[in-house]
């Protein structure tokens, strides 16, 4: 058994899950696994668990039956090898699946419907044609299907066998299926307006033989090892100490994340994971109108995770972990290398240049746990990082090839969207990102405080109108816990322990620092936003509760109004000197250039976390002097370094 409560699922316990409820007649050769994961135990268990002490190993799987389109939720208890609970759930739809995204492929390609309609329009090679699932929103669904598990398809055609997949979109056809019995329900043929010849080839093609030559070896290497340590699950690196996770829905956890301050260990955060990602085309054509992902809720970010290269995805001395997740059968496969994990130097920590004594400087290194995600035409880069000076930094990037669209002959393009290639453009979207963040600053009863900055009027006090003061309001409940990012004030949020201050008299404390930020830009009462409302605001702080998880709701697939956020916060639950949970709304407002065609270079988006006042001077303070290249290290000492002309000015 795993020796610590959160170490993920093994593909022993994966496998035993899915043997266990089919033993005891719960799951039949119709039913499907739409997931399993660890039921994570409370965080006061969790909290409380001393080394040695006996773990109970629970899973909940999400199962459904394909004959009846019912869905249920069962706990197995694998430390006694029995079912505790199944309970059917009505009225929701789990998340599609990997398998079905091919089996669909598979299905609609061979169709003689679908061959047929193709050839009308002079495509004849299927090896060619790529079909694309999307899920559907229900109040964006045919009437007639809303009790079925329902997807509609784009359909892509590549111009060569191995040319980019993503360059030639079928405008104006859809599919509609059936996702359990792969039936086509309808083919939504609307327009037909051709197929430009574009310059959609990024490898091979036109570039082939044509990439740059003129960039010199760069190695990275530290040839006595890294400065890390993995032991189990637990990592650890200079003063940071976490335990890393993994999940089919949320790709990477971090937990437990801790800071030795001079030997005492300070907990920083609980559990801190991306929660959902909502992605909208702000497009109302034919073509885009279905089209909003909620890409960690509808199909999930570990099941979409891939395996990682050194040298290609990952530079230097790298410790790499391998993920284990299952397929619909509930059978067990690896992931290689699913995280990376790596320090790397991030130019200057702190330098000052004295007149006197010379130069002090300090080089900066990270700590950084990153993944990559798949999601069909794009990819998402994950990566956490943890600094010397206790600084925490969540980044994203986003990059892979952006979804276009023909446009008709003679035509003008339509406004939503740049033109990028010969009659095509790339439609304008969205990507909210929510970031779950349990933080315990130094123990689990903080209160969260809106700092604002405040330019004071010109007065007798002020008479040059220079002064700059701040001003902290408390989130005091859920209910006022919607929260938006002021550019006016520079308004950021921090956390605080109210019963513990530093040695200057401050209460201890951690910054979330905005970024990213950015308005929904949507009407309240649309369908995409009533199904994802917590995208309306940049922060929520909500209480801790172990089963509010994911902000538009555990099932978020074919939803019509949100079961998440906006339900969570009815009770109004009060947050001072609370467990408090921040959900931290960032991403990508992404108006399309024509320098994204045919791939994207990464957009990179970003948050931090701060100490502010958690510490009592600067914790790097005792980072060692960096050798130099020649030798010594990186203090001159002298005045004499600083040039003859400074050098003479000092005496």
């Amino acid at each position: 058994m795993a020796s610590h409560p959160l170490e993920p699922l093994s593909a022993d316990e994966f496998s035993r899950t899915a043997e266990i409820l089919r033993r005891d007649g719960h799951v039949s050769d119709t039913f499907r696994f739409a997931s399993i994961e660890l039921v994570e135990p409370p965080k006061n268990d969790v909290l409380a668990w001393r080394t040695g002490d006996p773990v109970p190993r629970h899973a909940l799987a999400v199962v459904w039956n394909r004959s009846d389109n019912k869905t249920y939720e069962a706990t197995v208890d694998l430390t006694g090898g029995t079912v505790l609970s199944v309970q059917h759930i009505p009225d929701v739809t789990p998340n599609f699946t990997v398998d079905e995204f091919h089996e669909v492929d598979e299905a609609m390609r061979a169709h003689p419907d679908v061959v047929a309609k193709l050839g009308e329009r002079g495509i004849t090679d299927m090896s060619r044609v790529v079909v694309d699932v999307w899920t559907y929103g229900r109040a964006l669904m045919p009437e007639r299907y809303r009790d079925r598990r329902l997807g509609w398809c784009d359909l892509w055609v590549r111009e060569s066998p191995d040319g980019n997949p993503y360059a030639h979109p079928v405008s104006g056809l859809k599919l509609v299926v059936d996702m359990n019995t792969l039936e086509l329900l309808e083919i939504e043929d609307e327009f037909d307006v051709g197929m430009p010849a574009v310059n959609g080839e990024y490898v091979p093609g036109p570039w082939t033989g044509q990439q740059r030559t003129d960039l010199k070896p760069l190695h990275i290497t530290q040839p006595e090892g890294t400065s890390f340590t993995v032991d189990g699950t637990e990592l650890r690196w200079q003063n940071w100490s976490m335990r890393l996770g993994f999940n089919y829905r949320e790709g990477p956890v971090i937990y437990q994340v801790a800071y030795d301050d001079h030997g005492v260990r300070r907990d920083i955060a609980y559990r801190m994971s991306l929660a959902e990602m909502v992605v909208p085309y702000r497009d109302p054509t034919f073509d885009h109108y279905r089209r909003t992902a909620f890409d960690i809720g509808e199909w999930g970010l570990g099941f979409m995770t891939t395996s990682l290269e050194l040298g290609c995805d990952c530079l230097g001395e790298i410790r790499y972990v391998d993920a284990v997740l299952h397929d619909t059968a509930g059978a067990p496969y690896e992931i290689k290398n699913a995280i990376c994990l790596h320090e790397e130097d991030n130019a200057v920590l702190w330098k000052h240049v004295d007149l006197v004594t010379g130069a002090e400087v300090r080089r900066q290194r990270r700590m950084v746990v990153s993944c990559h995600v798949t999601v069909a035409n794009y990819e998402y880069l994950v990566y956490w990082r943890f600094y010397q000076d206790g600084n925490i930094e969540c980044e994203v990037r986003a990059t892979g090839i952006m979804v276009t669209t023909p446009y008709a002959e003679g035509e003008p393009a339509p406004p939503y969207g740049t033109v990028v290639d010969n009659r095509t453009y790339a439609p304008f979207h969205q990507h909210f990102l929510v970031a779950r963040l349990d933080l315990d600053v130094d123990g689990s009863a903080n209160t969260v405080v809106e700092v604002d900055s405040v330019a004071p009027p010109v007065s007798q006090d002020n008479p040059h109108g220079l002064a700059l003061v701040t001003r902290s309001t408390p989130i005091t409940s859920e209910a006022v816990s919607a929260r938006d990012f002021d550019w006016n004030t520079q308004r950021g949020w921090k956390v605080v322990n109210p019963d513990k201050v530093n040695r200057h008299g401050t209460q201890v404390g951690y910054k979330l620092v905005p970024g990213a930020a950015f308005p929904a830009l949507m009407d309240p009462t649309t369908p995409q936003y009533l199904r994802a409302p917590v995208i309306g605001h940049t922060l929520w702080v909500t209480r801790h509760d172990d089963d509010e998880r994911w902000p538009c709701g555990r099932y978020p697939t074919q939803s019509t109004v949100d079961t998440g956020m906006t339900e969570w916060i009815k009770d109004d639950a009060p947050l001072e000197n609370a467990d408090v949970v921040l959900w931290y709304v960032f991403g990508i407002h992404h108006i399309t250039r024509v320098e994204e065609w045919p791939i994207m270079p990464v957009d990179t988006v970003s948050f931090w976390l701060k100490p502010s006042g958690f510490f009592d001077q600067n914790p790097s303070i005792d980072v060692a002097p960096t050798p130099k290249a020649e030798g010594a290290t990186c203090h001159t000492g002298t005045a004499e370094h600083l040039g003859p002309d400074r050098a003479a000015h000092m005496h």
